[in-house]
């Protein structure tokens, strides 16, 4: 049954693939940046993104030398911005090795590497007889030989992994992964999978035993916090106030305007308008309910030392938040009247 497995599905992948630009390389540096890119990130956004990362740096070396401003700025809207920061860190730890690591274990060794990253690097960029396990791979595999073991436990993961290596087929690990993840994504999909059309229905124990929506398990629940924000977008001769946010919580790294959680509004002279009220922003742990505040002043107040004074109409080569960037804030047009940013 596994060759037969592994054959169908390859198959299949190569009348249903998806054309993607990094799949046409054996670059490891190009093959690296989109499996990082794509970590929590549809494929639709994350060919955008990609491109642009080619263009600007189109080698490990110009990412190597570009600050993390830089490589924030242009992360900027993708979010879960630590794959940003240990990106432009791992770029330096290969420039500084002189070559990109070619065996599982270097590559592991890079910052922000995991084992499915470093499995899908090895076997696409040097074709490694290595399983990249991912969450496509839990599902089809838990679906098509009925495994009910949770697959956020330590048992499932490892029985899961040690199914995908054993249904390798040598020396075409890099086409196997790429098909089983597509198979994944598009055929048999979290939700409404499409069973009828499937070339592994008469081997897939969930589909003959009716639990295609049952597996696989998970038996851990996320806890979710909720945190309250209030932004105040300052506006005063023709400047504003940011803050870098710092280690040890989200958005690491990225810049905001003045912001206080969980607090009365201060009492600040000037103009205020409401400009958005709980506004609802879900991350994986966190659900943030936002306030938008445009406080108009001729007098600075005083904040504290981690805020620096910008020009309004800088404000846009700050990297912030996604929260920031998509709910506007009002910037200054080139008369000085305020409007919306873009």
């Amino acid at each position: 049954m596994n060759q037969n497995f592994s054959s169908i599905l390859i198959q299949w992948y190569r009348s249903n693939g998806r054309d993607l630009p990094w799949r046409h390389t054996r670059d490891p540096y190009a093959i690296w940046l989109s499996e990082v890119i794509l970590q929590q990130t549809r494929i639709v956004q994350g060919l955008g993104y990609w491109q642009r990362f080619m263009e600007r740096f189109p080698n490990v070396e110009s990412l190597a030398a570009a600050s993390e401003d830089e490589v924030l700025l242009l992360w900027q809207g993708l979010g879960y911005y630590s794959r940003a920061r240990h990106l432009h860190e791992a770029a330096r730890q290969i420039v500084a090795l002189g070559h990109f690591p070619s065996t599982l274990k270097e590559i592991r060794g890079l910052s922000g590497v995991g084992d499915y990253t470093a499995a899908a690097i090895a076997s696409l960029a040097f074709g490694l007889d290595v399983t990249a396990v991912d969450g496509n791979v839990y599902r089809v595999l838990s679906r098509v030989f009925g495994l009910d073991t949770p697959i956020d436990t330590t048992k499932g993961k490892h029985l899961i992994a040690a199914l995908a290596q054993d249904l390798l087929p040598k020396g075409h690990a890099a086409e196997f992964n790429q098909a089983i993840m597509d198979f994944g994504a598009l055929q048999c999909t979290p939700r409404n999978a499409h069973c009828d059309a499937c070339p592994l229905l008469d081997q897939c124990v969930a589909a003959r035993e009716g639990r295609v929506g049952e597996l696989p398990v998970k038996q851990k629940s996320t806890v979710v916090k909720e945190r309250f924000f209030t932004y105040i977008y300052i506006s005063c001769q023709g400047q504003t106030a940011i803050h870098r946010r710092k280690a040890g919580d989200i958005w690491q790294g990225l810049w905001e305007p003045v912001l206080i959680e969980g607090g009365l509004l201060p009492n600040w002279q000037g103009k205020w308008t409401l400009l958005c009220k709980d506004v609802k922003h879900q991350l994986t742990h966190r659900l943030i309910h936002a306030d938008f505040y445009l406080l108009e002043t001729e007098q600075r107040p005083d904040l504290p030392e981690d805020y620096i004074w910008i020009d309004e109409d800088k404000f846009n080569e700050y990297a912030h938040p996604q929260l920031i960037t998509t709910h506007p804030l009002p910037l200054p047009t080139k008369g000085g009247e305020m409007q919306p940013q873009k």
